[in-house]
């Protein structure tokens, strides 16, 4: 007896069974079987393929007295289960495949919003999309999207790691007279917010042709700067303030000094990027203190810069990051090569190195050769020890509040070595020290030498840079006259007072 049964998708297989049964007037809830033409067993659920006129459908009782037959039956029913898990597992296992598809989706998605001349409401699209993906790859256990740079110190504890996307700094367009003063000294870095500053560290590496000559992805940059600033704590001096300080000048002299006539595009690169991490994760606390007071990071480099160790260490963490690898694209070779020149440069800015890198590059100003990889090397050492140190290359009005910050942070440090029964510098010393003479021997004996070396090679920083050393070491001279001068008025009246007194 031939008979149709029309079913909605949305039936239960036991509704199906039932149908079934009640059209081959078999009575409800007996066990069935449906089995094609050939001898198969079909299951019964929504999803089964409908039969067709060559191939039409049994409705069988099933009985435990069939014989042969019904062993045949349940062999079939046992490989069609054999094959329902073998499909399960196959799904499973093209899991990776989806991520692939996935992550090749956000590259190509990525591409999209770096491309120049894309409508707003097309960026907007694309960042919505690029949210989307990250949380279907989150949820998928696939790859990190923030940077899970945290460092722990045994004085505070203190964890740090980037809080932010990308990109969700605003995109700032810089004016020509922007760009013009990023290039010079004078720069004013105090009118500058963290997104501003970011932006201009963006745009350096840009302008100099590091993006295009390294392949790097502009969504790659912007994730590593925020990774950098992040990783910056809020010290008075050492902080990321001081990073994009100390960078905008190495901007500065690649463009005063043409060096990049002089130099490859790797120098540039190694110049720019040690410049950038030179301070990371500082604690504000200087080696002198963290040696004396046998802190995890002395005990861990052995009291050998323990601090420049520690900001390589974090520069290159934050580098190995996929997100955040602006050297993903450099062949092996190369970037072994770029990080160990990094490594190098962020160690010479300890001062207790000062005076034996300045006396290596005298011996080689007079007959400098552009063409010796030692030469180059050293003069990199100095310029990036220059820029870390060059405030007072600035104007007064931008040069003298670093001093302030600067004496804060001895003050902190000082502060906390008496309290701690440890060794105090007398130039930390709240009690002992003045602005003035915190400068003076300082800007004599560490900056006006180093950067007249400096301008035997490169004579166009003289009025720029020197000079500007030698009216700031003349201004602190003067208010040092002027304070040593109210000092002894007020030691002559208190000895007339006392005299006063016991006449």
């Amino acid at each position: 007896m031939k008979c149709y049964v029309i079913f909605s998708p949305h039936c239960s297989p036991c509704d199906i069974k039932e149908l079934l049964c009640s059209s081959s007037n078999i009575a409800r809830n007996t066990a069935i079987l449906l089995i094609d033409s050939e001898g198969a067993m079909i299951s019964i659920d929504p999803t089964m393929p409908a039969n067709t006129p060559n191939n039409l459908y049994k409705v069988m009782p099933h009985s435990t007295n069939q014989g042969g037959g019904m062993e045949t039956i349940k062999e079939d029913m046992f490989q069609n289960v054999l094959s329902q898990v073998a499909e399960q597992f196959s799904r499973a296992f093209r899991i990776n495949e989806l991520k692939t598809e996935v992550t090749n989706r956000l590259a190509m998605l990525e591409k999209r919003v770096e491309l120049e001349g894309l409508k707003v409401v097309e960026i907007e699209k694309c960042k919505n999309d690029l949210k989307k993906l990250r949380d279907e790859m989150t949820s998928r256990g696939g790859v990190r999207v923030n940077c899970n740079c945290k460092y722990n110190f045994t004085d505070d504890g203190k964890k740090l790691s980037p809080r932010r996307d990308v990109p969700s700094y605003p995109k700032y367009t810089l004016s020509q007279e922007t760009i013009e003063a990023l290039k010079k000294p004078t720069f004013d870095v105090w009118h500058w917010e963290h997104n501003e500053m970011l932006s201009c560290l963006e745009y350096m590496y840009h302008d100099l042709g590091l993006v295009k000559e390294f392949n790097i992805n502009p969504i790659t940059l912007k994730r590593w700067l925020l990774g950098i600033q992040e990783n910056y704590r809020d010290n008075p001096f050492h902080n990321f303030r001081h990073c994009f300080c100390v960078s905008q000048m190495m901007y500065g002299m690649i463009h005063l000094c043409n060096l990049q006539e002089r130099l490859t595009m790797t120098d540039m690169c190694i110049l720019m990027t040690a410049a950038v991490c030179h301070d990371l994760d500082h604690p504000g606390y200087n080696n002198t203190y963290q040696i004396n007071a046998r802190t995890e990071l002395a005990v861990r480099y052995n009291d050998i810069s323990p601090l420049e160790n520690h900001h390589c260490a974090v520069a290159f963490q934050i580098i190995s990051m996929p997100e955040c690898n602006i050297f993903a694209n450099v062949e092996p070779d190369s970037f072994k090569q770029i990080r160990q020149a990094i490594i190098t440069l962020i160690l010479a800015t300890d001062m207790a190195r000062h005076g034996e890198i300045l006396d290596s590059f005298k011996q080689k100003v007079d007959n400098f050769d552009f063409t010796n990889e030692e030469h180059v090397k050293c003069l990199k050492m100095v310029l990036i020890k220059c820029c870390d140190i060059s405030n007072e290359v600035r104007p007064t009005e931008v040069a003298e509040p670093w001093v302030d910050c600067l004496l804060e942070e001895y003050f902190i440090q000082s502060d906390r070595e008496k309290s701690e029964g440890l060794p105090v510098a007398p130039f930390m010393d709240r009690d002992k020290v003045t602005k003035p003479t915190a400068q003076i021997g300082f800007i004599k004996f560490v900056l006006i030498p180093m950067f007249e070396t400096v301008m035997k090679l490169f004579p166009q920083i003289e009025e720029i840079m020197v000079q500007p050393l030698r009216d700031s070491r003349d201004h602190y001279e003067e208010l040092k006259q002027i304070d040593d001068a109210i000092s002894g008025l007020v030691s002559r009246m208190q000895i007339r007072r006392c005299k006063f007194q016991k006449g």
